[in-house]
């Protein structure tokens, strides 16, 4: 016999469909999460204090789930900015610009570079360390400055951060509103990255070359006439050294990710602290001046930066983790015997009255995550993409972790920078490209890889 659903869940089915329409509508989630946080409150606890309280547990308790996630992302911020300072990362991306000789090798070096660096350093720091380096390369060899945009969008904001493999910020989101390991989101999302990743590259490759044969895409030769002659400046030798070191620790993170299975916390603890080394022997070494205060005015950048990013996505996710543990982490043993929580038992339900299958839940997902992206930071709805991935996976019988991935792939590409005009400023500045030139320009590619990405999914639930 099935549990039986109670006015908690149906409030909780009904704040769902609420987030996902103030989304389509491109307004803030934060007023509905914390309304629907009020909400279970009362429904639970029947007390206006206690309920009023639950509010603020939920922060704290997701808060602390997002914790290590915030953390690692604003260290290495913190640590991008001083390698930037420094002339680190000018040394270190050096030998990539010598290997742009033409249009075609400047798209995709400068996309490659932007995907391994932005694994890494995470997209927006990575966009000011690529872009600031290969974009008057790419000028001179004849690619426009739009399509340097292009690949460091849809090769850092799309592929890397869609996938997250070595920070993992984006899967522990997801995998937390899932209730399944990070490893296993991480897992299931690698074939689904690459599929969108090569379509769409491709896709907007091929665009690109076509237009730029027409002559409707050229250089601006303003832009060109504005490169400042390169000048030869004596560079202390620690930062050749750091800019070889600095790879070879992060790939020897990688390596002992592989050899000693370090995956969620474990991985992301790895990496932080590599980057708080770096940070601090940086900037002992570049400033002469006032060093242990510099290096707290890096963390300070650095922490000033994860905040407004993950300011937005602790009231939603402190919701969505009320759908799962969070509910007896927060309020205790509220539900019936034998319920595995809200969105075990709605999952349940559905799949006793509703027939779903492998393309349902898949074109879901995709179409869930693609709203989630509206808002333009590609983070804020991916807990709901977890959490529907969730709710379907009960249904279907199968699939959990591909669901989520492929939730979590459509809205970190459509808001995480490469389609949502507010979210491309970042690359759409340091190329001096309009953002809504841009968005246009990725829109048909992002759609087809997203296309066929749902299709491949279908086949591996």
């Amino acid at each position: 016999m099935g549990i039986e659903l109670l006015p908690l869940h149906w409030t909780y089915l009904l704040f769902v469909f609420l987030i996902l329409g103030v989304m389509i509508f491109r307004r803030d989630t934060t007023l509905v999460s914390i309304l629907g946080i009020f909400a279970i409150g009362i429904l639970t606890t029947g007390s206006l204090t206690m309920s009023v309280g639950t509010i603020f547990n939920s922060f704290v308790f997701a808060i602390s789930e997002l914790l290590g996630t915030i953390l690692v992302i604003s260290i290495i911020v913190a640590m991008s900015k001083v390698l930037t300072d420094s002339g680190v990362n000018e040394v270190m991306i050096g030998p990539v610009a010598k290997m742009i000789k033409s249009p075609g090798f400047a798209y995709w070096i400068i996309g490659i570079a932007m995907m391994v660096i932005s694994w890494f350093f995470w997209p927006s720091p990575a966009v000011a360390l690529v872009g600031a380096v290969l974009l008057p390369v790419a000028l001179r060899v004849g690619l426009p400055a739009l399509g340097v945009a292009m690949a460091m969008n849809l090769f850092g904001h799309g592929i890397a951060l869609s996938g997250d493999f070595i920070i993992q910020g984006a899967p522990a989101i997801t995998a937390g509103a899932a209730g399944i390991p990070v490893g296993d989101v991480v897992s299931a999302s690698v074939p689904l990255v690459f599929i969108m990743g090569a379509v769409t590259t491709i896709t907007a490759f091929w665009f690109l070359r076509r237009d730029m044969k027409r002559g409707i895409l050229k250089v601006d030769q303003s832009q060109l006439m504005d490169l400042r002659v390169e000048k030869k400046v004596k560079r202390q030798p620690w930062i050749a050294w750091m800019a070889f070191i600095i790879p070879v620790l992060f790939l020897l993170d990688v390596l002992a990710m592989v050899l000693f299975d370090l995956q969620g916390g474990d991985a992301t603890a790895l990496v932080g602290g590599t980057a708080i080394i770096i940070l601090t022997l940086t900037t002992l070494l570049h400033h002469k001046q006032l060093r242990m205060e510099k290096i707290t005015e890096y963390l300070i950048h650095g922490f000033q930066f994860g905040f407004k990013v993950f300011g937005p996505v602790i009231p939603i996710a402190a919701f969505f983790y009320l759908g799962d543990s969070g509910l007896v982490k927060i309020i205790g043993e509220v539900l019936p015997a034998g319920s595995q929580g809200i969105v075990n038992d709605l999952g349940a339900a559905l799949a006793a009255n509703v027939p779903l299958n492998a393309p349902t839940g898949a074109i879901t997902l995709t179409t869930v995550g693609a709203i989630t992206g509206l808002d333009g930071s590609g983070f804020s709805g991916i807990a709901l993409a977890g959490s529907i991935a969730h709710l379907f996976s009960q249904a279907i019988g199968t699939g959990i972790a591909t669901l989520t991935a492929l939730g979590q792939i459509a809205a970190i590409w459509v808001g995480g920078g490469t389609l949502v005009p507010w979210a491309l400023i970042p690359a759409a500045a340091i190329c001096n490209v309009d953002p809504f030139d841009l968005a246009r320009r990725n829109l048909v590619p992002v759609l087809i890889g997203l296309l066929v990405t749902t299709i491949v999914a279908m086949f591996l639930l």
